[in-house]
Protein backbone atom coordinates (compact mmCIF):
# COMPACT_ATOMS: atom_id res chain seq x y z
CA UNK A 1 0.00 0.00 0.00
CA UNK A 2 1.34 3.42 -0.95
CA UNK A 3 1.97 5.92 1.80
CA UNK A 4 0.12 9.22 1.94
CA UNK A 5 2.41 12.13 1.08
CA UNK A 6 2.58 14.91 3.70
CA UNK A 7 -0.57 13.77 5.53
CA UNK A 8 -0.40 16.25 8.45
CA UNK A 9 0.35 19.30 6.32
CA UNK A 10 -2.22 18.48 3.63
CA UNK A 11 -4.82 17.80 6.34
CA UNK A 12 -4.10 21.19 7.90
CA UNK A 13 -4.39 22.95 4.53
CA UNK A 14 -7.66 21.26 3.62
CA UNK A 15 -9.06 22.03 7.06
CA UNK A 16 -8.36 25.72 6.50
CA UNK A 17 -9.99 25.52 3.06
CA UNK A 18 -13.11 23.96 4.59
CA UNK A 19 -13.32 26.80 7.13
CA UNK A 20 -13.03 29.41 4.37
CA UNK A 21 -15.63 27.64 2.24
CA UNK A 22 -17.99 27.55 5.22
CA UNK A 23 -17.36 31.25 5.96
CA UNK A 24 -17.50 32.69 2.43
CA UNK A 25 -19.82 30.25 0.68
CA UNK A 26 -19.40 29.16 -2.93
CA UNK A 27 -20.00 32.26 -5.01
CA UNK A 28 -16.97 34.46 -4.32
CA UNK A 29 -14.10 35.16 -6.66
CA UNK A 30 -10.87 33.20 -6.68
CA UNK A 31 -8.98 36.22 -5.31
CA UNK A 32 -11.35 36.51 -2.34
CA UNK A 33 -10.75 32.85 -1.44
CA UNK A 34 -7.00 33.30 -1.88
CA UNK A 35 -6.96 36.43 0.31
CA UNK A 36 -8.88 34.60 3.05
CA UNK A 37 -6.65 31.56 2.76
CA UNK A 38 -3.56 33.74 3.02
CA UNK A 39 -4.83 35.16 6.32
CA UNK A 40 -5.76 31.69 7.60
CA UNK A 41 -2.31 30.31 6.72
CA UNK A 42 -0.65 33.20 8.57
CA UNK A 43 -2.79 32.61 11.67
CA UNK A 44 -1.99 28.87 11.53
CA UNK A 45 1.75 29.65 11.32
CA UNK A 46 2.10 27.80 8.02
CA UNK A 47 5.07 28.91 5.93
CA UNK A 48 3.94 29.76 2.38
CA UNK A 49 4.50 31.97 -0.62
CA UNK A 50 1.66 33.34 -2.70
CA UNK A 51 1.82 33.75 -6.50
CA UNK A 52 5.15 31.92 -6.45
CA UNK A 53 7.25 31.79 -9.63
CA UNK A 54 8.39 28.15 -10.00
CA UNK A 55 11.54 29.29 -11.81
CA UNK A 56 12.91 30.27 -8.38
CA UNK A 57 12.97 26.58 -7.35
CA UNK A 58 14.68 25.08 -10.37
CA UNK A 59 16.39 26.42 -13.46
CA UNK A 60 14.74 23.72 -15.61
CA UNK A 61 11.30 25.30 -15.24
CA UNK A 62 10.14 27.73 -17.94
CA UNK A 63 9.34 31.32 -17.02
CA UNK A 64 5.73 32.27 -16.39
CA UNK A 65 4.62 29.31 -14.29
CA UNK A 66 3.14 30.90 -11.17
CA UNK A 67 1.36 28.84 -8.56
CA UNK A 68 -1.32 30.27 -6.27
CA UNK A 69 0.44 29.03 -3.15
CA UNK A 70 3.65 27.14 -2.41
CA UNK A 71 3.25 25.67 1.08
CA UNK A 72 6.43 24.99 3.07
CA UNK A 73 8.31 24.32 -0.19
CA UNK A 74 6.48 20.96 -0.31
CA UNK A 75 2.92 21.36 -1.62
CA UNK A 76 1.53 23.40 -4.48
CA UNK A 77 -1.98 24.69 -3.81
CA UNK A 78 -4.12 25.77 -6.76
CA UNK A 79 -7.29 27.69 -5.93
CA UNK A 80 -10.27 27.51 -8.32
CA UNK A 81 -13.71 29.11 -8.34
CA UNK A 82 -15.50 27.53 -11.29
CA UNK A 83 -18.26 25.02 -12.04
CA UNK A 84 -15.97 22.00 -12.17
CA UNK A 85 -12.35 20.92 -12.34
CA UNK A 86 -11.26 19.99 -15.85
CA UNK A 87 -8.63 17.70 -17.31
CA UNK A 88 -6.65 20.84 -18.18
CA UNK A 89 -6.53 21.78 -14.48
CA UNK A 90 -4.93 18.42 -13.68
CA UNK A 91 -2.49 18.81 -16.58
CA UNK A 92 -1.60 22.30 -15.38
CA UNK A 93 -0.90 20.94 -11.88
CA UNK A 94 1.24 18.15 -13.34
CA UNK A 95 3.23 20.78 -15.24
CA UNK A 96 3.71 22.79 -12.05
CA UNK A 97 4.80 19.74 -10.06
CA UNK A 98 7.17 18.59 -12.78
CA UNK A 99 8.66 22.08 -13.17
CA UNK A 100 9.09 22.53 -9.42
CA UNK A 101 10.23 18.92 -8.85
CA UNK A 102 7.70 18.50 -6.04
CA UNK A 103 5.62 15.46 -5.09
CA UNK A 104 2.18 16.81 -4.22
CA UNK A 105 -0.30 19.38 -5.43
CA UNK A 106 -3.78 20.21 -4.20
CA UNK A 107 -6.54 21.62 -6.39
CA UNK A 108 -9.36 23.18 -4.40
CA UNK A 109 -12.51 24.35 -6.19
CA UNK A 110 -14.49 26.64 -3.91
CA UNK A 111 -17.45 26.87 -6.31
CA UNK A 112 -18.58 23.31 -5.45
CA UNK A 113 -21.47 22.87 -3.05
CA UNK A 114 -19.33 20.42 -1.10
CA UNK A 115 -15.61 21.11 -1.01
CA UNK A 116 -13.60 18.18 -2.41
CA UNK A 117 -9.86 18.98 -2.51
CA UNK A 118 -8.09 16.96 -5.19
CA UNK A 119 -4.67 15.51 -4.50
CA UNK A 120 -2.42 15.38 -7.56
CA UNK A 121 0.85 13.46 -7.50
CA UNK A 122 3.89 14.10 -9.63
CA UNK A 123 4.33 10.78 -11.44
CA UNK A 124 7.82 11.75 -12.65
CA UNK A 125 8.92 12.48 -9.10
CA UNK A 126 7.56 9.19 -7.81
CA UNK A 127 9.22 7.18 -10.59
CA UNK A 128 12.60 8.82 -9.96
CA UNK A 129 12.42 8.31 -6.20
CA UNK A 130 11.80 4.58 -6.62
CA UNK A 131 15.05 4.04 -8.54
Amino acid sequence: MAQLIYPELSYKITGLCFKIHHKLGRFCREKQYSDSLEEALKHANVVFEREFEIKKLTNDSPYGNRVDFLIENKIILDIKAKKFITKEDYIQMQRYLHGANLELGLIVNFRSSYLKPKRVLNGDYLENSNN
